[in-house]
């Protein structure tokens, strides 16, 4: 099992995401994913998890993450990890 990190992207701040950039994490289960955040420091209200569950990340909680084990992955590891989920949920039909 691991936890990812994808690549920093430009985003469109709002009133609940003031930063102009993020990324995402992600991991191959639930339960990792929200121990490893837990480890990092990012509360538990942040999970997002209706699509693909992950959590926002800033610049320096990308960095933070990766010093703490995350694989980095490019745009295309991502989207084969998202399909994988949507099929493996039964959310891809």
């Amino acid at each position: 099992m691991s936890v990812y990190v994808d690549e920093i992207a430009v985003c469109i701040k709002n009133k609940s995401w003031p930063y102009s950039q993020a990324c995402h994490l992600v991991s191959d289960t639930v339960d990792e994913l929200n121990q490893f955040a837990q480890q990092l420091g990012l509360k538990q209200k942040w999970f997002q998890g209706k699509s693909l569950p992950h959590y926002d990340l800033t610049k320096g909680m990308r960095h933070k993450a990766i010093r703490q084990g995350a694989i980095e992955i490019d745009r295309d590891r991502f989207v084969q990890i998202f399909r994988k989920y949507r099929e493996k949920t039964g959310l891809l039909k």
